[in-house]
């Protein structure tokens, strides 16, 4: 990896106040040049590595899976188990933009993971990330890091904006139920959906509680992303709901 490469992950980018405005209403923003091509391609073979050996359905035929499965390939906590993509997960520019975006005085890593949407993969339905975070407050965000650009036929991903004001899908863990249901809250409650193309070192951030999906790979390549969650660096543990 290159010095330059290197430097970017702890550099601090120029996050504006109409950008920190815009994900406070809208519980989201999708940010451009947070990160180079040359950064992005220096960790995208280990993550790739990393989402090949960590498959544990790659047996399986794509139209024999669970929906969950036919949405991504999941591997969690990838800076546990490799050194290098360490490196990113642990970016001080990542990790500062959160803290910034949320108002908090700083905060820690939940988890990384890649989600890599396989060729012809499956939509991913409504669902909130928090649902499955025990945590005592609103304070949680999710930092998605596409590792190419990401056209609208690859699956980027659709938010709903404002809907980490409303209380709709909390109690839904992500399956066909919630994208039914949360459908339905969305047009009733005449939620705005967003979905934009991604260019190459677009990231994005977006709440716990904010509802989003995303569209079937319809492309002959995958959609590599590498994700991570961070927390308000004050958050407490709260009892388990599911």
């Amino acid at each position: 990896m290159s010095i330059a490469a290197s430097n970017q992950l702890d550099t601090p980018y120029p996050l504006d106040e109409a950008a920190i405005r815009r994900f406070r209403e809208d519980g989201f923003v999708r940010l451009t040049n947070v990160l180079s091509a040359e950064t992005l391609a220096a960790y995208a073979p280990d993550i790739s590595r990393m989402v090949d050996e960590g498959n544990r359905v790659k047996s399986i035929p794509l139209e024999e899976r669970t929906l969950y499965d036919q949405a991504f390939i999941q591997v969690m906590n990838i800076w546990t188990r490799d050194e290098h993509v360490r490196e990113l997960a642990f970016s001080k520019r990542l990790a500062r933009i959160a803290a910034e975006l949320m108002g908090t005085r700083g905060v820690r890593m939940w988890h990384d993971q890649a989600l890599y949407k396989e060729p012809s993969g499956g939509f991913t339905p409504w669902h909130v990330d928090q649902h499955y975070w025990p945590m005592a407050n609103s304070n949680s965000i999710t930092a998605w890091i596409p590792l190419q650009p990401v056209p609208i036929e690859m699956g980027p991903l659709c938010f709903g904006r404002g809907s980490h004001r409303k209380r709709v899908g909390r109690d839904l863990e992500i399956s066909a139920e919630s994208e039914q249901r949360i459908s339905d809250e969305v047009r009733k409650a005449k939620i705005d959906e967003v979905q934009e193309p991604y260019a190459m070192g677009d990231v994005s951030f977006h709440l716990g509680w904010t509802l989003h999906r995303a569209g079937p790979n319809k492309t002959d390549n995958p959609r590599r992303v590498f994700t991570i969650i961070y927390m308000d660096i004050d958050m407490r543990l709260a009892r388990p709901t599911n």
